[in-house]
């Protein structure tokens, strides 16, 4: 089976939602001719929702805002970004990736230029036709499925698969990219608790602790906002592939395909 948007971007390139959007759709123009059915996977919340719902047109931020909210990020460091995006949009606070500096910046940066709450600026109006969606904006449907596990059995999943990363060469990854560490694309769970272990914050152990630890934050947040969705048919993923595959296929009949 062929997968798409897999090491096709360089760390330096500037790549973000709206862009996976267009690209997304265009793909999709192109499989659909030769497939009736396409599956997407993945758990970034905001991408998925870029696909199937659309994104918002959200106004252009002004160069001197960017810069001074840059400047103030590198100056003042992540706690000063963070407290910027609770005191000034508390509802986005709660879902967002609350150690990203990319995704906090640019709600500084909407919030600043609008004078408004980033939140308050993303109507998510549906895209699809699925059956909530009065619009016709994309030419084909659209059956969301969720797999879920028992808290407590993912975490422990979390915790293994941190492990098998760093037995399989992540440290040495992060090493190689550690001189480009202020790009956006690194700044991300896993690279960014490495790059403080290299600057001598804390130990390799707790480099890992923490990995797990913001991993599994991220995980819950992952849940809290796909929770929001009711389109999504939820299936229990612990040993019930036969099952699912069931599942899924009467769920696609239902659904006319």
């Amino acid at each position: 089976m062929k997968h798409y948007f897999v090491a096709t971007r360089n760390l330096e390139e500037d790549y973000n939602a709206g862009q996976y959007e267009r690209d997304a759709l265009k793909l999709l123009e192109d499989l659909f001719r030769t497939h009736d059915v396409v599956v997407m996977v993945g758990g970034s919340m905001l991408y998925a929702d870029a696909v199937c719902e659309g994104l918002d047109d959200l106004p252009s931020v002004p160069a001197e805002i960017r810069k001074q909210v840059q400047q103030a990020y590198e100056q003042q460091g992540l706690a000063w970004l963070q407290a910027e995006v609770q005191r000034l949009d508390p509802d986005y606070w709660n879902e967002v990736d609350q150690q990203n500096p990319a995704r906090l910046m640019h709600c500084v940066e909407l919030c600043l230029t609008t004078g408004r709450p980033y939140s308050s600026l993303r109507t998510k109006k549906a895209k699809s036709q699925e059956p909530r969606a009065k619009s016709h904006l994309r030419p084909f449907r659209i059956l969301k499925i969720g797999l879920e596990r028992p808290r407590e059995e993912l975490y422990e999943r979390i915790n293994a698969r941190v492990l098998q990363m760093m037995n399989e060469g992540l440290e040495a990854e992060a090493r190689s990219v550690y001189p480009k560490r202020q790009l956006n694309s690194l700044q991300t769970v896993g690279y960014r608790e490495l790059f403080a272990y290299f600057d001598g914050e804390y130990d390799l152990p707790r480099a890992i602790e923490l990995i797990q630890q913001n991993t599994r934050h991220y995980a819950k947040r992952q849940m809290t906002w796909f929770r929001r969705d009711d389109t999504i048919h939820w299936l229990q993923a612990k040993d019930e592939y036969e099952k699912n595959i069931l599942a899924i296929d009467a769920l696609l009949r239902a659904d006319g395909v």
